[in-house]
């Protein structure tokens, strides 16, 4: 991989624009193999071709990926076939309450485990993982809103929290229900580490935990490193002409939102109505 990829990989902005790229890459890579095969090559792939600035960015490996029509990762890479982690520390309902249809995530408490930008550089990878499970309506609660109400801008699932912090929650914001979300352990660099702990507790008169999550995510462990990869290419990645998965085990927000995946996946499923008892049929 290039320097430009690995320095990519520590900024999602950096990031999705290297993906991007690629992206335009394949797309004009995919034409100059049609061209090959048809012997017509335009104008304005001579041009292209003939970019330097272009011709630096286009490592070998995607020509060669596309020109030999290969599938990056290959269909026998341990990323496609596993063996894959599952999370197994997780506790939780048979199903959502029906009345939960409102939630208000907090901001990621990184308390002493990640510095306070570290944590707040992963609200929105966890706030957007969360959505995607479309379990109910997510209210993610900033942190400039956190500490203007509370006085603090994050609060851990294990601490002392306000007076009066649940029923403001469910007042001011018409939620049913609040998500904590902790870091246990944080470590950016290679191997990455990401230990994470949840809890969806709700905010009605009795107050109770719905869903329980504590489990440590460990590029070191080989398994988990394959789910991350594999959560990557099942992604919106598809047009990517080259094996990008290592971006996952490189950069702390790519990692996050498999972890996020990976966590998310685990909570109860929406509450569904036992089905009305068929009327028995008149004889006739």
């Amino acid at each position: 991989m290039s320097i430009g990829f690995h320095r990519a990989a520590r900024s999602p902005r950096l990031m999705s624009g290297w993906i991007e790229s690629s992206k335009r890459v394949g797309v004009r890579l995919r034409a100059m193999k049609n061209a090959a095969s048809t012997g017509v090559v335009t104008t304005a792939m001579r041009k292209w071709i003939g970019r330097s600035s272009l011709r630096a960015l286009v490592a070998p490996v995607l020509i060669t990926a596309v020109l030999t029509s290969c599938m990056v990762p290959p269909v026998n890479d341990s990323a496609r076939v596993g063996p894959f982690f599952k999370a197994k520390n997780h506790t939780g309902d048979p199903q959502l309450p029906a009345t939960l249809r409102r939630v208000v995530l907090l901001p990621i408490a990184g308390g002493s485990v990640a510095p306070a930008e570290s944590a707040a550089a992963l609200d929105p990878v966890f706030s957007a993982g969360l959505q995607k499970e479309n379990r109910f309506e997510v209210v993610a609660l900033t942190r400039a809103d956190c500490l203007r109400r509370f006085q603090a801008e994050e609060f851990l699932s294990t601490g002392n929290l306000p007076h009066d912090f649940m029923a403001k929650l469910r007042r001011e914001y018409g939620a049913d229900a609040v998500m904590f979300i902790d870091l246990t352990s944080f470590k950016p660099y290679r191997p990455m580490i990401l230990g994470v702990r949840a809890k969806l507790a709700t905010l009605g008169d009795e107050v109770r935990l719905v869903w329980s999550f504590d489990n440590i995510f460990s590029a070191a462990d080989p398994t988990v490193a394959n789910s991350a990869r594999h959560h990557f290419i099942a992604g919106e990645h598809s047009e990517v002409p080259a094996d990008l998965t290592p971006a996952v085990l490189q950069s702390p927000s790519q990692f996050a939102a498999y972890a996020a995946a990976e966590m998310f996946a685990t909570l109860p499923p929406v509450y569904a109505s036992p089905a009305s008892p068929a009327a028995p049929s008149k004889a006739k």
